[in-house]
């Protein structure tokens, strides 16, 4: 059994530490996706605690055919498009990450351009996409959040969406196909 499944087990069996641990492991990831999904720091931070309150409830429910981060990926997943079905918000992806940047914002500003003149080209670049991401249909931004952003396996997001791996590559085309639209445009 891995640390997350043995986590899982003791937090349903009633460990708090273990649930606590498993809060600690796994919210930062939470709280990118739910950014990038809804587009707003005060409402990832609120659908991360939905997030953890549903998965408190269904910690016994948890019948172990997919991974711990898969499952919580969904739960999340799941919130902030339950919430962004409530309330349409005004997309805006500029909010920095809490630890100051994202994946995709490291993996740009290590790019082949040196110096701060790089640095603030690269960061400009980010900054566009991100934008343009978040103007993009809600079915089509939250695969590409968690494939391209999150670094999901198109087997793990297809699990995430409930969707079989060829309806997900599908979707992630037509993402794409609209994302490069969208920076065209800018």
């Amino acid at each position: 059994m891995n640390d997350d499944a043995d986590l899982l087990a003791r937090a349903a069996a009633g460990d708090d530490a273990a649930f606590g641990a498993l809060v600690r492991q796994h919210t930062p990831r939470m709280y990118r996706v739910a950014l990038r999904i809804t587009g707003s720091a005060a409402e990832a931070e609120d659908v991360v605690q939905d997030s953890w309150l549903a998965a408190w409830r269904s910690l016994a429910s948890f019948r172990h055919e997919s991974a711990v981060s898969t499952w919580l990926y969904r739960v999340v997943t799941n919130s902030a498009l339950a919430l962004l079905r409530r309330r349409r918000p005004t997309i805006s992806l500029d909010a920095p990450e809490p630890d100051g940047q994202s994946t995709l914002d490291s993996a740009l500003l290590a790019g082949a351009v040196p110096g701060p003149e790089g640095r603030v080209v690269r960061a400009e670049e980010v900054d566009a996409v991100l934008r343009a991401i978040g103007r993009l249909e809600v079915s089509q931004r939250v695969p590409l959040v968690l494939r391209e952003l999150e670094g999901l396996s198109y087997e793990e997001v297809a699990e995430v969406l409930d969707v079989n791996v060829g309806a997900l590559r599908s979707r992630l085309h037509r993402a794409r196909v609209a994302l490069l639209a969208e920076l065209r445009e800018r």
